[in-house]
């Protein structure tokens, strides 16, 4: 009879265990949405047409926004007028503003936006954690637009653990792929974070987050494609990869911007 109430408080107690740890990450997700904006291309000539090619967080006094590089490394058309955007909100009803590159490292794959208008912000709601690097087992989450935004802006939130904390490598198919970035990045290894956890090509630049405090530790930027980028939706394969951030706050710092 004893062994039974022992066995039973146990079970309790893990269930109540369970349940706080997921009311923490409902709390953490309902503070940084307000955070979180879509980065994407406006081309005013074609309709007001808003392009997604990623995610972006809101950081510093509310004015800023990180990104990958590659996010917002194709060059805007010559051709017709054309901005760099980014969209907040939630729905159809989403706002677009304008913005322009402040810095970017390819090497890390990072990029800082500011908002065009001086009088804009955000709610700038994410927290960071310190250059140490999160255990191998440690919970996160990231909250992005994993599929885009045409059916209207709706962020989604997917969780995992950290699998490994690994030299980053971007192995090329053939030496026409070998270009100055990816050499630069083979010549100058640095550790990025393996994921155990599903993320798609409308994640990049997603911040990658402590699930229980919401601390950003890292920024989302690829996802092992096994049968080609081209698959990365329909055969995703569940193992993600996010820089630290530590080399966000080195960017930021180079710009006088506090994290």
């Amino acid at each position: 009879m004893c062994n039974f109430k022992q066995f039973a408080f146990l079970a309790l107690f893990l269930s109540m265990s369970a349940s706080a740890i997921a009311q923490e990450l409902v709390d953490v997700v309902k503070r940084i949405t307000p955070s979180v904006v879509g980065v994407g291309t406006l081309t005013p000539i074609r309709g007001n047409h808003v392009e997604l090619k990623g995610t972006g967080f809101v950081f510093g006094n509310g004015k800023y926004i990180a990104t990958n590089h590659h996010v917002v490394s194709e060059e805007l058309s010559l051709n017709t007028v054309q901005h760099r955007v980014v969209m907040a909100g939630t729905g159809k009803d989403f706002d677009v503003h304008i913005v322009e590159l402040v810095d970017f490292d390819p090497v890390f794959d990072l990029a800082i936006l500011k908002f065009k208008d001086a009088a804009m912000s955000l709610p700038s709601n994410f927290t960071f954690a310190d250059d140490t690097l999160l255990p191998s087992g440690s919970k996160i989450a990231f909250t992005g637009f994993p599929i885009g935004a045409i059916l209207g802006l709706y962020p989604a939130t997917h969780g995992g653990l950290v699998a490994a904390v690994t030299p980053d490598a971007l192995p090329a198919n053939s030496a026409r792929e070998l270009n100055p970035d990816l050499l630069e990045r083979l010549r100058k290894s640095f550790l990025i974070y393996q994921l155990d956890a599903t993320a798609y090509p409308g994640n990049s630049g997603s911040a990658l987050y402590s699930e229980k405090t919401g601390q950003v530790v890292g920024i989302i930027n690829k996802v092992l494609a096994q049968k080609g980028k081209e698959y990365a939706l329909s055969a995703p394969t569940g193992i993600s990869y996010a820089i630290p951030v530590k080399h966000l706050r080195n960017l930021a710092a180079r710009n006088n911007i506090s994290l």
